[in-house]
């Protein structure tokens, strides 16, 4: 897991990730995609491969109106102007052809500065409610494009001067005279041209603008443009697009038509794709024992008849814990065999080439590890024997405790209500008891390497909630979780839970199994916590808490910044589903406001930090204690 303190601090800013998840629900709505996915770059882009659409950065660091209503005119362009009227095939077709010329860049530059134009216009007229957030874009950008103009008529940078002028002079009109820079360009034509944009009615009208606007500059420019303005068609003009009966010999007869119209159509094919179990993200082999490709040259895909069609559960005399119990043994046990499963989309769009493997830690028995685990529960057997006592009493409470003034039951004593009430009601029950605490508990412990200075005060932590659960017969499930970051690659992320304990376990004793946990490498949180969510998601204990243990933020491969809106994803989509989400930060050093700030925007208000080592178990306790009261209420 990276550690926090960066030395780069312009490059310490938070992520908003509630308002990331609600930017990207007002994109999905736009587009009435629910499969997209919104991220930051640099500039608006699309990403059809990973069905991504990407605001700019542009609008940080600006106040709040205009950054929300900057955000919002890139989403209404992505999601209802580009995305359903922009000509694709057109637009291939055109930058095919000016690929080997002179100003390739310029050329394309100036089709999408028209585009935007006219699609701006396009969508007020469609959705008047759009003109607020577009009227602010056009007065922001009008004065980067001013400043822009000056500093790369400065620089000599002619044709990026050229693409701001003719910014300014489609927004602006051309009543001032262009940048004295532009002298040697034929700019009374170039205007005249650029003027019939008003005009435009497709994607093929401002190619043909554009093309007859290159044309003239084309021998009074001595060098394409150098800071591109726009990368909205960069995934559609390099090739990263799917292949098509003519294409692919394979793919005849699938009836995909050989060119996509629109962008919206590409994106779905692609969607289509990464849901097709037979797609080409599920190429790779996985054997018994192994994380890596498969090395044989004769591997093949299994065949489908050999899946799993259904399962059934036959009928037994034992009660429902019990047979819980051994359907989740069946699943463990499935689940641990040695062989790595892909997560695919049910586990986040982040993760979507993650493979996982569940590894049961082995229990020592070794003379020392009995040793040390020993001295530690000496230690802390007088703090797990407070917390047994304090939560039988309150149970003990819970069972004789009664309800009042009820319909039927037995008479109390109160009876002159009878005379005084209108609808009396003097009778009470008794509360049944209570014979154990209906609630379960996950714990995921960070396995990644910088745990390796914290090992055993972890342990520490870890070993006291495993033994006051235990002495209150409470259901719970301890694993570690960590990314191999040597094998890890762009097609896929090999990740691994370490289990010391399972709910199938029971009340067996798994310090042992505590004591042989170790660090790794890298960590994907939203990952983890998504696949533990699952596991609890089947209990049927009614409060249910998953606990997070970790010392920084995610860290893995392809995971930097996005790791962070995965997991307020993970730990939002978990909190929906009933199940309580609580991080406690380890760390040897008191939390920085900074460090604070991320935890909350990750998991919420329910977020604890340990100013140091020696104050893991005491955390560990508290959060523990004020669980477990809350279920003995």
């Amino acid at each position: 897991m990276g550690k926090l303190n960066r030395f780069i601090q312009f490059n310490d800013e938070s992520v908003d990730t509630h308002g990331l998840m609600l930017y990207e629900k007002i994109a999905q709505s736009l587009a009435d995609a629910p499969f997209l996915h919104l991220t930051e770059r640099q500039l608006i882009e699309y990403q059809p491969q990973e069905s991504v659409l990407a605001m700019s950065v542009f609008w940080r660091h600006r106040p709040d109106t205009i950054m929300h209503l900057g955000r919002l005119s890139d989403l209404y362009l992505l999601a209802a102007g580009f995305y359903r009227h922009f000509d694709l095939a057109a637009w291939r077709t055109f930058a095919a052809q000016f690929r080997t010329s002179r100003l390739p860049v310029f050329a394309n530059q100036l089709v999408m500065l028209f585009e935007e134009f006219r699609l701006t216009e396009q969508t007020i007229r469609q959705r008047p409610g759009t003109a607020r957030a577009f009227t602010v874009r056009q007065d922001v950008y009008t004065a980067f494009h001013n400043d822009r103009l000056v500093s790369n008529a400065a620089r000599g940078f002619t044709a990026d001067a050229l693409l701001s002028q003719l910014f300014l002079d489609i927004h602006l009109g051309t009543l001032q005279a262009p940048h004295a820079s532009l002298g040697s360009l034929p700019m009374s034509r170039i205007r005249q041209l650029t003027e019939r944009i008003y005009e435009s009615g497709s994607t093929s009208d401002s190619i043909s603008l554009a093309r007859q606007i290159t044309d003239l500059a084309d021998e009074h420019l001595a060098e394409d443009v150098i800071l591109p303005l726009y990368t909205i068609g960069d995934y559609f003009e390099d090739g990263a697009r799917m292949e098509t009966p003519s294409e692919n010999p394979e793919l005849s007869g699938t009836g995909d038509p050989a060119e996509k119209e629109t962008i919206e159509e590409e994106f779905r094919a692609w969607h289509r794709e990464s849901e097709d179990d037979k797609g080409s993200h599920l190429t790779f082999d996985i054997q018994h024992g192994t994380s890596g490709m498969s090395a044989s040259d004769d591997s093949k895909p299994g065949d489908d008849p050999s899946a799993v069609q259904q399962i059934g559960k036959g009928v037994s005399e034992g009660n429902e814990e019990e047979q819980a119990d051994a359907e989740e043994a069946g699943k463990t046990a499935n689940r641990t065999g040695g062989e790595a499963a892909a997560a695919g989309e049910r586990f986040g769009a982040a993760n979507r080439h993650v493979t996982y493997e569940v590894i049961r830690l082995e229990k020592k028995e070794d003379g020392i590890t009995r040793r040390q685990l020993e001295l530690m529960r000496d230690s802390q057997q007088p703090f797990v024997k407070a917390v047994t006592s304090e939560m039988r009493k309150r149970l003990e409470l819970k069972r004789t405790d009664r309800r009042e003034h009820v319909s039927a039951g037995r008479l109390s004593s109160k009876l002159p209500q009878l005379l005084t009430d209108d609808r009396p009601k003097p009778f009470y029950r008794k509360s049944s008891p209570s014979r154990q605490l209906d609630a379960v508990f996950g714990l995921l412990v960070d396995g990644s390497a910088s745990m390796i200075d914290k090992l055993e005060e972890t342990k520490e932590a870890v070993l006291l909630f495993h033994d006051i659960l235990r002495s209150l017969a409470v259901p719970f499930e301890i694993a570690a979780y960590y990314e191999d970051a040597f094998e890890a690659s762009k097609e896929q992320q090999p990740n691994y839970f370490e289990v010391m304990h399972s709910f199938e376990d029971r009340q067996t004793d798994s310090g042992s199994a505590i004591m042989d946990f170790t660090a790794h490498e890298d960590n994907r949180d939203g990952f983890a916590i998504r696949w533990m969510a699952d596991r609890l998601t089947v209990r049927r204990e009614h409060h249910k808490f998953l606990l997070v243990f970790s010392d920084g933020e995610p860290a893995a491969f392809g995971y930097a910044r996005n790791g962070i809106l995965d997991t307020a994803e993970a730990v939002w989509e978990t909190e929906k589903k009933g199940i309580s989400v609580i991080h406690l930060y380890l760390s040897a050093e008191e939390a920085t406001e900074d460090q604070k700030a991320l935890f909350s925007t990750m998991f919420g208000s329910k977020t604890a930090t340990a100013d140091s080592v020696g104050q893991f178990t005491d955390q560990t306790l508290r959060i523990l204690r004020k669980l477990l009261t809350i279920v003995t209420r």
